[in-house]
């Protein structure tokens, strides 16, 4: 099987059926961190990362704190990307290759508030972009606004490269962060402050899960998203 013919052939399926990122990386030397057994990882060395993009109008509505209607559409897009990988998964294995596709949203561990593996991690070694200073993958189209989930595979493809890109003086979310948690590096990103700060959203029965999307909001990328007041650009 010719890894660049695989490649643009699965890109192909995946944009057509709704995903706006794409891209595949070499997990064999992260995925004995998996929160999978090894015995079902086998030779599922390789993964593909999807990424959808969220409503910029939805996402306007946010200024210091979560909204009712950002909370349902974040469900709906963990909803739609499940769905989306399991297409992709049953294509993969109907080229006769194996894969296993792992849910967008799904806590494993609610202490350390882990999943099943990192997308972000995943997505940063697919080149979809890098670590910003929120702690979130920041795309340099999309920014932070979009949502990610990851198929498993030992489909042969080209891999893409991780990107040299980075937050540059862009300090937005920084600015913008309720809780105070977002600091001049990801690595002083305090993630336990930002916690606090959604379980008080949570209590406040804001949303019903632990969800914020101030600093998504700001964090825009290359193209901003559609605002009412600057009107449609089609033609």
């Amino acid at each position: 099987m010719n890894k660049n013919t695989n490649y643009s052939s699965l890109k192909k399926f995946c944009q057509e059926h709704g995903a706006s990122l794409f891209g595949v990386a070499d997990i064999s030397k992260i995925k004995d961190n998996f929160a999978i057994s090894s015995k079902v990882l086998g030779k599922l060395d390789t993964a593909v990362c999807l990424g959808v993009r969220l409503s910029g109008s939805v996402l306007e509505e946010i200024e210091s704190a979560p909204t009712r209607l950002y909370f349902h559409h974040y469900r709906t897009l963990n909803v739609f990307l499940d769905q989306l990988s399991l297409r992709v998964a049953n294509y993969i294995q109907s080229k006769g290759c194996q894969a296993m596709p792992i849910p967008a949203s799904q806590i494993v561990d609610w202490q350390k508030q882990t999943a099943h593996l990192s997308h972000r991690h995943v997505a940063v070694l697919a080149g979809l972009g890098w670590n910003g200073r929120s702690n979130l993958l920041i795309n340099k189209d999309l920014g932070s606004q979009f949502r990610l989930s990851t198929i498993l595979t030992d489909m042969p493809l080209k891999l893409d490269k991780a990107t040299k890109d980075s937050c540059g003086k862009c300090r937005l979310c920084v600015e913008i962060c309720p809780a105070g948690a977002i600091k001049e590096t990801p690595l002083e990103f305090q993630r336990e402050i930002c916690l606090d700060k959604l379980k008080e959203f949570q209590k406040q029965r804001l949303v019903d899960q632990f969800i914020c999307g101030v600093c998504v909001n700001v964090c825009r990328g290359k193209k901003k998203p559609f605002r009412a007041k600057s009107g449609c650009r089609a033609k």
